[in-house]
């Protein structure tokens, strides 16, 4: 995508790390990345509601609202996939510099896309969370019955059925919703967070 040449970025007054001291805590991106019925909605708002309890700024982005709104005119070719993960990226960015957590819960299937949201922000400002489940649990999970739609052939090009799923390489949390209760899994990645000095 080419970038217009007349145009001109315009610095804020207020700094990333203004907002960050008036908050009273850090900024970055939760990245939720996981299988269709992995759980990845289901943990990142009951994530979102801890730090919301510790009086911790966040909001989450969800896959399928944000097709509501921002990313109503993409499809699911790979081609829009691929836009809806950059167009995704550059909003957390936003909230990031607002001095906000953002958590965001995209299946983002390939990796070179995660890559580059992780490139957009500065080091240690993207978390990659794995949220790792089993095909056959999500398929009995199927909570939007998607999957049943798929392997009857009425949805092409679906992940894990016909379109693949790369697995993050070297995600910074791998949560297991197959083996963990929420409560759990929610545990675990505030433990990441504390022990990692980000809360």
């Amino acid at each position: 995508m080419e970038v217009s040449h007349n145009i001109t970025w315009h610095n804020s007054i207020v700094t990333k790390k203004d907002r960050r001291e008036q908050n009273g805590h850090e900024s970055f991106i939760l990245w939720f990345t996981g299988l269709s019925g992995s759980g990845k909605s289901t943990l990142s708002n009951a994530v979102a509601k801890a730090l919301f309890d510790r009086k911790i700024n966040n909001y989450v982005l969800d896959g399928d609202n944000m097709r509501f709104g921002l990313n109503k005119d993409l499809g699911f070719s790979e081609m829009d996939r691929t836009e809806n993960i950059r167009r995704i990226g550059e909003v957390a960015k936003l909230f990031v510099d607002s001095g906000q957590v953002v958590l965001t819960a995209f299946i983002s299937p390939f990796q070179n896309d995660r890559n580059q949201v992780r490139e957009l922000v500065e080091q240690n400002e993207f978390i990659e969370i794995y949220v790792k489940c089993p095909l056959d649990e999500c398929e009995k999970r199927d909570p939007k019955g998607l999957y049943q739609k798929a392997r009857s052939g009425e949805i092409s090009g679906f992940t894990g059925i016909d379109s693949p799923y790369e697995e993050p390489s070297d995600p910074e949390i791998v949560i297991e919703t197959s083996l963990h209760s929420l409560d759990d899994c929610v545990k675990q990645v505030l433990d990441y967070l504390v022990v990692q000095q980000y809360i």
